[in-house]
């Protein structure tokens, strides 16, 4: 496993998803690489496809994070894997995806390089 640990990999993951439900755009884009890529059962998106999703507040009300994994891929590169179980603004019913999110560091900062989300379909 990682030096840092799970639980490292797991904050920083949050933090994305926090600024999701707070609707910052800003924190949003401080999280992501400027080189981002997204791949989405909707299509691939960039950084700033990214953070568009908060142009009308937030897109996400409430989150959980389950079944985290973690893939060591270097000193400076790792992969979480894990379950994300959220709930959208004005919505009644949950959705659930698997998601895989590699995170590289650079010039001493920890950013989302890649990320991959699947539907949970059972």
């Amino acid at each position: 496993m990682h030096d840092l640990g799970i639980q490292f990999f797991i904050r920083l993951e949050s933090c994305v998803w926090d600024a999701l439900a707070n609707g910052d755009a800003d924190a949003d884009l401080e999280l992501l690489s400027a080189d981002f890529v997204g791949v989405y059962p909707t299509g691939f998106a960039n950084r700033a496809d990214h953070a568009n999703q908060l142009a009308d507040g937030p897109s996400i009300a409430s989150y959980s994070i389950s079944e985290a994994k973690l893939i060591d891929v270097s000193r400076d590169a790792a992969m979480l894997c894990y379950r994300a179980d959220y709930l959208r603004p004005h919505r009644s019913v949950g959705e659930s995806m698997f998601i895989s999110s590699l995170w590289l560091q650079r010039d001493g900062r920890w950013q989302n390089k890649f990320s991959q989300d699947s539907p949970v379909t059972s």
